[in-house]
């Protein structure tokens, strides 16, 4: 890695005071995604600001019947705190989902949201990426991916974001403008070289998850290469609400397929009535017609969409039966 300096600011006001001074400094936590990196060559930093000791990022209390979330709070303490996964099971899943249990004991729900994005022609050696004229995500002018467009097409694979967009999270934000608050969802872009709407000041403080209608059930499954430590090929986070049989309010969140996490549209044609197979298959079309996966991974394009679509189906088939 090339030589950097490391500070520890001890209040968020501070670190968007550094980042106002110095655009080209980064923020760490968990370290988990950027780490490996930086050691790869991608990015090189003259500054590092450690969230650590900033214990304002740290909270996870309730507001009410909202949830505030900050965005230190790690995954593990997502994936085990008994009310999360007693009223909110699809945040607790996606976050113990994540890589492996050391990972998900230093990761951040901030560093997870701000995950760079993935292609097989980026997240390689320094001496890989150099003997194929890098590429357009980094130093390079082409996408391998599709050379004759004019975007990265790397692949977004948090975990995290699509079940807080099934639960129409808000994220915030605070930069040396003051805070803002956006629907999760619209703080990403479908650009896999800029994929997050930050300005270069900015800190993600944390996340506010309303309150959910009484009765909602909600999950996330992910399909992977290997059964653990590893990103998503495809990720579905879901959240249904049933009435006496009937399917009345649905929200699907996708991961792993674009190159930001997409929830799904047209959804609420499926409600207000009892969930069948022409329901099913109805979802699974609109998942098909909707994510637009590339040649980012080892596996096949078409084979992600095609999990992407049943796994939605088998989801939504499993919470509106529990």
């Amino acid at each position: 890695m090339t030589p950097f300096v490391l500070r520890s600011p001890k209040s968020t006001s501070e670190v968007v005071a550094l980042l106002d001074s110095n655009p080209q400094a980064r923020v760490i936590a968990g370290g988990t995604d950027l780490m490996p990196n930086l050691r790869r060559g991608i990015g090189a930093p003259d500054m590092l600001l450690d969230l650590g000791g900033i214990e304002e990022l740290k909270q996870l209390r309730r507001d009410g019947k909202a949830w505030l979330i900050g965005a230190g709070v790690t995954l593990q303490s997502l994936a085990s705190d008994s009310q999360i996964l007693a009223e909110l099971p699809v945040l607790a899943q996606a976050a113990g989902a994540v890589a492996g249990p050391s990972h998900r004991s230093v990761a951040t729900l901030g560093g997870n949201l701000c995950l760079d994005t993935r292609c097989v022609f980026y997240n390689q050696s320094q001496w890989w990426r150099q003997s194929n004229n890098y590429c357009l995500k980094y130093r390079g002018d082409v996408c391998h991916v599709a050379p004759q467009g004019a975007r990265c097409h790397a692949a977004w694979s948090g975990d995290l974001a699509p079940a807080l967009i099934a639960l129409d999270a808000s994220i915030e934000l605070l930069g040396s403008g003051g805070p803002r608050s956006l629907p999760l969802a619209d703080f990403y872009q479908d650009d896999g070289a800029k994929p997050l709407k930050l300005l270069p000041d900015e800190l993600v403080t944390g996340v506010r998850i309303p309150a959910q209608e009484a009765g909602m059930r909600c999950a996330y499954r992910k399909a992977r290469v290997r059964a653990a430590v590893d990103f998503p090929l495809a990720g579905v986070a879901m959240r249904v609400l049933m009435s006496d049989g009937v399917l009345t309010g649905l929200r699907v969140a996708l991961t792993g397929t674009n190159s930001q996490p997409i929830l799904i549209e047209g959804s609420d044609a499926l409600c207000n009535k009892a969930v069948s197979a022409e329901s099913l298959a109805a979802l699974g079309k609109l998942v098909q017609k909707q994510v637009s996966p590339m040649r980012s991974t080892v596996t096949a394009s078409n084979y992600r969409r095609q999990v992407a679509s049943t796994l939605a189906q088998r989801l939504l088939g499993e919470l509106s039966a529990s």
